[in-house]
């Protein structure tokens, strides 16, 4: 009989599947999630870079492009037209919102298949018990040892 495995091995699993569900339906247009956040940090409004930065932090913890390769790299979001830098500010060109509406439609097809089989009530009760326990972990790493 197999034992269940713990908390730990599903977060980190389901992290890992949902990278390459995203990454797969962005792939022809050679963007990834990273790609992504960044359009979408941008779509609310212009940036400063550190402000981008800021905003994306949570979300780019571990391996991965930088911002720089994400908005000037080959396929960077400024090299491509969809992100233009101005004096102070990073926002979105014309052509960056419209690229926003086709990859926003693809994410949330991407986000349905997540969630097929639960119900709304379920996923708000799945998204408070990770953030009290984040909150417990939170609390017990500010306490002195």
């Amino acid at each position: 009989m197999d034992t269940p495995k713990p908390i730990g091995y599903w977060l980190k699993h389901l992290h890992n599947l949902m990278e390459r569900q995203f990454e797969a339906a962005l792939a022809d247009l050679d963007m990834g999630r990273r790609h992504w956040q960044v359009l979408n940090v941008l779509y609310g409004g212009a940036r400063t870079p550190d402000e981008l930065d800021l905003a994306l932090e949570p979300f780019w913890e571990g391996d991965g492009p930088t911002l720089e390769t994400i908005l000037d790299g080959r396929d960077g979001l400024v090299t491509c037209g969809w992100v233009k830098r101005g004096p102070l500010l990073l926002s979105l060109s014309d052509d960056g919102y419209e690229a926003y509406r086709e990859v926003a439609a693809r994410i949330d097809r991407t986000r349905a298949t997540i969630m097929a089989g639960l119900s709304a009530e379920e996923y708000a009760e799945t998204i408070r018990v990770l953030s009290v326990m984040s909150a417990n972990i939170e609390r017990s790493l500010r306490k002195p040892r």
